[in-house]
């Protein structure tokens, strides 16, 4: 009762006389927080671009840039600036950007940390051994697509029409407004850069179990102020799962009958296809060419549970519940003759590799906020983005209740910033 107590204190809103810099120090305090923009701290001089508030003594406090990727990639449409961001002025830590519903099918703005400004810097969290975590405060007016991270889908899929500057993909981590489940905190990561199971896409991907709300941009500030969303994504390397978290809760979601998704049914083939391998000869439905590296194999020992779904003098008919999957497993004379994947678990997502490790040659995607450059060019995630906060290690629920809780009204300004 004590622990569910102290949860329910952290997820309350914070009382919005606290100041801006108090929530700040919140953020920064929470350990190994590499990165966090505010959308109020600013650069002194020049073009006073959106820097984030760094760790005391780091090198790099990534300004970012405004670009349009259509213009970059396919050379169409206009350049970017900071006017096609508007500022909200208020928001978790006193400001908030905003991510239009753009109409202009050659203008997709996004603020950027381009790649050479990035690489192998705390921000290029890659390779063996790292975990991560992004927050985002947001409020969603439409859109499942991306919120922040490093997420270059690449631009050789050629949806949108042939780009003049073909790249593939080079992705490492990021975190969208729901995807495959619209309005759920979508944690996104590779080992490759590039696809997953043999789809033209990344696969490897969770949904938290609650869904954010559709908020009009331009509501009242009051409507608002009551509207903040906590997004976060979780990947902790030790346990091998990825997580999804809205609102500080992540809680379980299943895909039942991966097999007829649209998009999981490629992860359903890629988890046949390792049974398939460790069962002697040619099976049927066994492609003997599919890569060993793209079997998914969540592990299944004991199970769970077991439910007996039917039994004949000679055959038995059992669902086996896993962590991550669920087996309807056919036995005759008590041994195993035939096996299906019914369901697969979305939160947590079961990841077992290293995320993507560019080219030590300073390629690889920039880090973006509000979208991504992907080869169909959609409008993506409309609304207020008001804080993006990148960790390098997985936060554990308590911590992301406390940061949570930071999506009351505005804050009480301070004058100083």
């Amino acid at each position: 009762m004590k622990h569910l107590l102290f949860l329910t204190l952290l997820a309350a809103p914070i009382h919005a006389a606290e100041s801006a810099t108090d929530r700040v120090a919140t953020v920064m305090d929470t350990p190994n927080c590499v990165a966090f923009w505010d959308f109020v701290k600013r650069e002194a001089d020049g073009a006073q671009r959106f820097i984030a508030h760094v760790p005391q003594g780091a090198a790099n406090d990534f300004p970012l840039d405004a670009g349009n990727y259509i213009k970059d990639y396919w050379g169409e449409g206009r350049e970017a600036t900071y006017v096609d961001f508007p500022l909200l002025g208020r928001g978790p830590f006193g400001n908030a950007v905003r991510i239009r519903k753009e109409e202009d099918k050659t203008f997709r703005p996004f603020l950027f940390v381009p790649r050479e400004r990035l690489h192998d810097s705390p921000l290029d969290i890659k390779g063996a051994g790292k975990s991560v975590s992004v927050v985002v405060w947001a409020i969603r007016e439409s859109g499942n697509h991306a919120l922040a991270g490093i997420w270059h889908e690449g631009t050789d899929l050629n949806h949108g029409g042939a780009a003049k500057v073909v790249q593939r993909g080079q992705r490492q981590y990021a975190l969208f407004a729901g995807l495959n489940k619209g309005g759920s905190a979508c944690g996104h990561v590779s080992e490759n850069g590039a696809s997953s199971f043999l789809n033209k896409y990344a696969l490897h991907k969770c949904n938290s179990a609650d869904l954010s709300p559709e908020v009009p941009a331009d509501a009242p500030a009051d409507v608002l102020d009551a509207s903040w969303q906590c997004f976060a994504m979780t990947f902790n390397h030790e346990t091998n799962e990825l997580t999804g978290w809205l609102n500080g809760v992540s809680g379980d979601r299943w895909l039942d009958n991966p097999k007829k998704d649209g998009l999981i049914k490629d992860a359903y083939n890629a988890y046949m296809q390792g049974h398939f391998h460790q069962v002697p000869g040619l099976q049927d439905g066994e492609d003997a060419s599919f890569p060993a590296d793209q079997y998914y194999k969540p592990p299944e020992g004991e199970p769970l549970s077991v439910k007996v779904l039917r039994e004949s003098a000679d055959e038995r008919v059992e669902l086996r519940e896993h962590r991550y999957t669920k087996i309807e497993v056919t036995m005759r004379n008590g041994k195993e003759v035939a096996r299906d994947l019914v369901a697969l678990r979305l939160n947590p997502w079961w990841y077992p590799h290293a995320l993507y490790t560019p080219a030590n040659d300073g390629t690889g995607g920039p880090f973006t906020i509000g979208r991504v450059i992907h080869s169909s060019r959609s409008v993506g995630f409309t609304g207020w983005i008001g804080g993006v906060a990148i960790f390098d290690r997985a936060l554990s629920g308590e911590e992301l209740a406390k940061l949570s809780a930071i999506r009351s009204a505005a804050p009480v300004a301070n004058p100083s910033r």
